[in-house]
């Protein structure tokens, strides 16, 4: 069963930057698609950001293009985002996924991390 550890969330002041990052308990297959995904109470997963293991290309969604950048780290299995310019409207639960290929959507996601809190307020 492959397990997915997000780190790195707290409290912050608007404007302020933080780093998640989320740890997998295997190497993802190249082809797959590491997304982070954040959510509301009530509310669906928003997709934030998503990166193809293999080749290392980003995507990001307009909530948060140039403010958020999604990295990874094959020698450590490790997918990160850094959260810059963090507002408010960012305070949610975020969450990292890994998908069998490219996709946006969350329903398309196998795995799961547990998710982990992110607050932005002054």
């Amino acid at each position: 069963q492959v397990q997915l550890v997000e780190s790195g969330g707290g409290l912050v002041q608007p404007g302020d930057s933080l780093r998640l990052s989320c740890a997998a308990s295997d190497r993802p297959f190249s082809s797959s698609f590491m997304g982070w995904f954040r959510q509301l109470p009530g509310k669906e997963r928003e997709f934030v950001a998503g990166i193809r293991w293999g080749v290392g290309l980003t995507y990001y969604g307009d909530s948060v293009k140039g403010r958020f950048t999604i990295s990874r780290d094959k020698s450590t299995n490790t997918v990160f985002l850094q959260m810059n310019s963090l507002h408010p409207e960012d305070t949610a639960v975020y969450y990292c996924a890994r998908a069998i290929s490219y996709t946006f959507q969350a329903s398309e996601y196998k795995h799961w991390g547990q998710g982990i809190q992110v607050t932005v307020s002054s």
